[in-house]
């Protein structure tokens, strides 16, 4: 691990940073300098040469790396990145409950909960690190981009750990709520047992029959939909984590929820376009807390269906 950056966070968020290598392992024709070396090792994401004209390359005293700099071995060198101009992502991010370990927040639809992709600044835990003024705040679990509802964040450093073993042992109870189409030949409520794979570079995931389970959902119709046509709500209470694993467990029983991009069939939605939200909701939040043994129970206060912002 690198020690402490000289430079500040950044719209919430911690600089990049890149080490070189022993001098034993460097190719002498490529790192004849710092910045020769720079321009192997940075990604192509990044203008090494204008970073540099800028000075925002920066050793960790905090000078800035320069183009007559000799090769330095195994040294810490940090950047910020430049990002694109994201448009903002619609509604608001409700604080439910915070103390001085845990923030729990309701997050809009279309924000990611970490910064992924083209989505960076415009991610719950940027937004909330920077609006807070929490610089080391971490989500312990996440929601897809397009899903709604409460993600739990630890204040903390040195909490990280109790609260992450709390949901990698399973403990947490989650409740999500989804609108879909009502099935009448579903008995109910019902367990739904698959296994589950990622699809590669297709952002989708898949069922595959026969394969050893591990993924769980309960699943209940809370209620139908009043003027709804054949539309219902479920109340859906996951036993694991697995991608999409919610919304390929209703697809499966002829349910698909109600605004999904990608099932059935992927629509090819563009990622700044906020018109649709996925009708699935985090609601409930139940754990018993591992540093003061209390249970908590935390509840969204957004309701099916959800609209546009």
């Amino acid at each position: 691990m690198p020690p402490r950056s000289p430079l500040p966070p950044r719209h919430g968020l911690q600089p990049a940073w890149v080490k070189s290598p022993d001098r034993h392992t460097a190719d002498p024709a490529s790192y004849a300098s710092m910045a020769g070396w720079l321009r192997t090792a940075v990604d192509d994401r990044v203008d090494v040469d204008a970073l540099l004209a800028q000075g925002r390359f920066v050793y960790a005293d905090g000078a800035a790396v320069t183009e007559s700099d000799a090769y330095r071995p195994h040294t810490f060198v940090w950047f910020h990145r430049d990002l694109r101009a994201e448009p903002v992502v619609p509604g608001e991010i409700t604080v439910v409950h915070r103390d001085e370990r845990v923030v729990v927040v309701d997050k809009p639809a279309f924000l990611s909960t970490v910064p992924r992709g083209n989505h960076v600044v415009q991610s719950l835990v940027v937004r909330l690190r920077d609006g807070l003024g929490l610089p080391d705040l971490t989500p312990m679990h996440r929601l897809d981009r397009i899903t709604s509802g409460l993600v739990l964040c630890v204040v903390r450093r040195e909490d990280r750990g109790a609260y992450q073993s709390m949901f990698a042992a399973g403990t947490v109870r989650k409740t999500y709520r989804a609108l879909a189409p009502h099935v009448d030949a579903l008995e109910m409520p019902t367990t739904v047992r698959t296994h589950i794979r990622p699809v590669p570079r297709t952002g989708r995931a898949e069922t595959v029959p026969g394969a050893p389970v591990n993924a769980e959902t309960l699943l209940q119709v809370e209620s139908r939909v009043a003027g709804g046509g054949d539309l219902a709500t479920y109340r859906l209470h996951p036993r694991t984590g697995r991608t999409h694993q919610l919304r390929l467990h209703l697809l499966g029983l002829g349910a698909p929820i109600v605004g999904d991009p990608l099932y059935p069939v992927d629509r090819h939605v563009d990622i700044d376009d906020f018109s649709d939200p996925l009708q699935l909701l985090a609601a409930e939040l139940a754990y018993v807390d591992p540093v003061d043994g209390r249970p908590r129970h935390h509840v969204s206060a957004r309701r099916l269906p959800l609209l546009p912002a």
